[in-house]
C-alpha cells in the first residue's frame, strides 16, 4: 500500500513475442474486435473522434508554422552552407547535385532519432523494454508531458514539409510515389496519435524508424565523395560499403523485428487487454500494417542491392530506387547537370542530377 491508503499496482514486463504469438494474437483479437461492433461505421467513427479527439487550433497552427519553417530552412541551409560545400569539395555534377538532400535529411534525422532515444533510454518511460506499457493508465483526457508534444512537434510539421519536398525539392525516383503514401500514413499516424493520446506508442514507432534513415543517408553521402576533385577516396568507399550492410541489417533488426514485436504486438493485442473498446483500434492498426507492409517493399530493394553486389552485377554501392544516369531517348541538351529545376511551375524534376520530366 502506499501512503494515504491507495493500492499499488505492480506488473511484470511481458517478454517479447515470437512472430507466430503476434500473428496468431492479433488475428484473434481483430476478429473478435470486428465480430463485437456492432454499429461500426462513420456514424460511430464521427462520435468517437468528437468523444476521445483533442486538438487545439493554437496546435494546428503551430503544425503550419513550423512545416513552413522547415521548408525555409531547407532551402537556406542547400543554398548557403550545403551547395557552397559541394562546390569548395570539387564533387561530381551529378553528386553535387543530390548532396544537399542526402545532408539535410541526415542532419534532422540524427538530431529526431538522437532525442527519442532520450526520451526512451534516459527518462522514465519503459516503453522500449515494456511495449504493452504504452496503453496501462490510458485516458483520452490524459495531458501529453511537454518532452513527448516537444518530439510530436518536430515531427509532425517535418513529415508535412516532407509532402512537399518530395513532390518539388527530392530527387524523382522508382519509389517516389510510395514515398509520398508513406509520408501521408506517417503524418496521419502522428496527428491522430496525439489527438487521441497513443503519444506513448507514437514515440516507439518513431525511434524505430529513424535511425535507418541515418544510415542510409551517411551511406549515400560517402557514395558522393569518394569521388571528388577528380581523385578517388578509398575511405569513403569502405565507410560506404560498411554503411550499407549496416543499413541492412538495422533495417531487418529495427522495422521487420523489432517493429511487429513491439508495436505491433502492443497495438493489436495489449492495447484492448488494458483497455477494451479502445478507439479507433481498426483504423491505427491498419495504418500500421500499411507502414509495414511498404518497410517490407523497401527491404526487397535492399536485397536487390545486396544481390546485385555478389553476383557483381554492380561493382559499388548505388541506391537501387535511383534512375539510371543515362538516358540515351533523351536529346544530349536535357542531360545537363546545371541548375536543377523541381518547382511546380516549370514542371521538372531532378533524377540523379539530371533534369526529368516530373510524372506523378
Amino acid at each position: 500500500m502506499e501512503p494515504g491508503g491507495r493500492r499499488q499496482t505492480i506488473r511484470m514486463v511481458e517478454p517479447m513475442p515470437s512472430y507466430s504469438e503476434v500473428l496468431v494474437k492479433s488475428f484473434t483479437c481483430m476478429n473478435n474486435a470486428i465480430a463485437e461492433c456492432k454499429d461500426c461505421g462513420l456514424e460511430l467513427s464521427k462520435r468517437t473522434l468528437l468523444a476521445n479527439a483533442s486538438l487545439s487550433a493554437t496546435e494546428g497552427l503551430m503544425f503550419l508554422l513550423c512545416a513552413a519553417g522547415w521548408t525555409l530552412l531547407r532551402k537556406a541551409a542547400s543554398r548557403h552552407l550545403f551547395q557552397p560545400f559541394a562546390q569548395w569539395c570539387d564533387l561530381q555534377p551529378r553528386d553535387a547535385a543530390k548532396m544537399p538532400e542526402s545532408m539535410w535529411k541526415l542532419m534532422f534525422y540524427t538530431a529526431s532519432w538522437s532525442y527519442t532515444s532520450y526520451l526512451l533510454f534516459f527518462t522514465d518511460y519503459p516503453f522500449f523494454h515494456d511495449p504493452p506499457s504504452v496503453f496501462y493508465e490510458w485516458r483520452p483526457t490524459n495531458e501529453v508531458p511537454k518532452d513527448m508534444a516537444i518530439a510530436y512537434l518536430v515531427q509532425c510539421s517535418f513529415y508535412g514539409h516532407a509532402i512537399y519536398a518530395t513532390i518539388y525539392m527530392d530527387a524523382w525516383r522508382k519509389d517516389s510515389v510510395v514515398m509520398l503514401v508513406h509520408h501521408v500514413i506517417t503524418l496521419a499516424l502522428i496527428a491522430f496519435s496525439y489527438a487521441f493520446r497513443y503519444h506513448n506508442v507514437g514515440i516507439l514507432v518513431l525511434f524505430l524508424h529513424d535511425v535507418n534513415d541515418i544510415l542510409l543517408e551517411f551511406t549515400k553521402l560517402n557514395v558522393y565523395f569518394k569521388n571528388r576533385a577528380g581523385v578517388y577516396h578509398r575511405l569513403n568507399d569502405v565507410v560506404s560499403n560498411i554503411g550499407c550492410c549496416s543499413f541492412a541489417v538495422s533495417w531487418f533488426w529495427f522495422r521487420l523485428y523489432w517493429f511487429p514485436l513491439k508495436v505491433l504486438y502492443a497495438t493489436c493485442y495489449s492495447s484492448l487487454q488494458s483497455v477494451p473498446n479502445i478507439p479507433f483500434y481498426f483504423f491505427f492498426n491498419i495504418l500500421l500494417l500499411a507502414l509495414t507492409l511498404m518497410n517490407i517493399y523497401w527491404f526487397l530493394y535492399i536485397l536487390l542491392l545486396v544481390l546485385k553486389v555478389l553476383t557483381g552485377r554492380v561493382a559499388e554501392v548505388n541506391d537501387a530506387r535511383e534512375y539510371d544516369v543515362e538516358d540515351t531517348s533523351r536529346p544530349a541538351e536535357d542531360k545537363e547537370y546545371d541548375h536543377p529545376r523541381n518547382s511546380a511551375k516549370d514542371g521538372w524534376h531532378q533524377r540523379n542530377g539530371i533534369i526529368k520530366d516530373k510524372w506523378l
